[in-house]
């Protein structure tokens, strides 16, 4: 199906605003300013923004430890986001979760989260209660191919089936669990070929190629909106810093980095499939990245000049009364 040039505008801008916003934390990390840890996106912008392109704000996703580009394909507001890394007053969670549980609810986002396999049991949760609901809703669980060997997912899995949900699980396979290779941890080496033994339709698509991985989000979507029951999708793709921000990645091969980025760039990718068709024209997205550059910049001052949440919020936000 041919995304419209608005749509296609909007796929750009998401993915530029990943990649910027990834490599500006990088910086501003590298300075000191922002405490914690970081786990950089970039390099899998394709796969969050191919997947979320076919979401409303009513469908949900659950996130990994490494989730700034998912929250920002689900729309997330950029300066929440900075504000919260930067752990600033105004933050998507009040500058007290950080980089590794960012959350909108108002979005759709249920959070980014340090437990491995963390997310599935939470899109499970959320897809049986679109199910339950009748909404039409999809629940979305983004997961690296570490926590493809998780129980958790793998139990999720096999509820969702059982229950027939309305619930996708996307496999980011960007070659590495922390520091060990995929072609290793994963039995098998087919994380699709797994998911489909729990009964569920599964497809491989690649993860430099924002147009097959939209196309293959597109069917699973349609096909749980319908009442088809869950699906799994595996995203082959990469990414360009290490595990977290300071990784020194003594286990990728030499010029590893300096090729992925040379030849599996999912951003050059789009931007010549676009023009080179006539879709979309060089000024076009050039205007975009104008566009995006002010924002993180934007972004960084807000977060730099925010005062840091009162000593009196430590308490806050422990405890929920329902």
């Amino acid at each position: 199906m041919q995304l419209n040039r608005e749509s296609l505008v909007k796929a750009w801008r998401d993915m530029v605003t990943i990649r910027r916003f990834e490599e500006r934390v990088q910086e501003e990390f590298s300075k000191g300013g922002i405490p914690g840890f970081v786990h950089l996106y970039a390099g899998q912008e394709a796969s969050a923004v191919g997947v979320c392109a076919n979401l409303g704000p009513r469908d949900h996703i659950a996130s990994t430890h490494r989730g700034h580009g998912h929250s920002i394909a689900k729309g997330c507001d950029v300066t929440g986001m900075m504000l919260e890394l930067f752990a600033k007053q105004g933050g998507l969670c009040a500058g007290k979760g950080g980089s590794m549980h960012i959350a909108d609810l108002d979005q759709g986002m249920l959070g980014a989260n340090g437990i491995v396999g963390g997310g599935p049991p939470l899109v499970v949760g959320a897809a049986l209660t679109a199910k339950t609901l009748q909404s039409g809703n999809v629940a979305v669980a983004f997961i690296g191919d570490g926590a493809s060997n998780q129980g958790t997912t793998f139990e999720a899995m096999n509820l969702a089936v059982v229950l027939r949900l309305p619930a996708i699980f996307v496999f980011e396979n960007n070659g590495y669990g922390e520091y060990t290779g995929a072609a290793y941890a994963v039995g098998g080496h087919d994380i699709a070929g797994r998911a489909a033994g729990f009964g569920m339709p599964a497809t491989k698509c690649d993860g430099d190629d924002f147009f097959a991985v939209n196309e293959a989000a597109r069917e699973a979507v349609e096909r749980a909106r319908a009442g088809g029951g869950p699906s799994a999708i595996e995203v082959a793709t990469c990414r360009f810093y290490g595990h977290h921000s300071g990784d020194a990645q003594l286990y990728r091969g030499k010029d590893e980095v300096r090729r992925l980025r040379e030849d599996h760039d999912c951003l050059k990718h789009f931007r010549r499939r676009v023009t080179e068709a006539g879709l979309l024209e060089t000024h076009e997205l050039d205007s975009v990245d104008a566009e995006v550059a002010t924002l993180i910049d934007q972004a960084v001052a807000a977060a730099q000049a925010a005062p840091s949440p009162d000593a009196s919020a430590l308490l806050t936000d422990v405890y929920v009364s329902y």
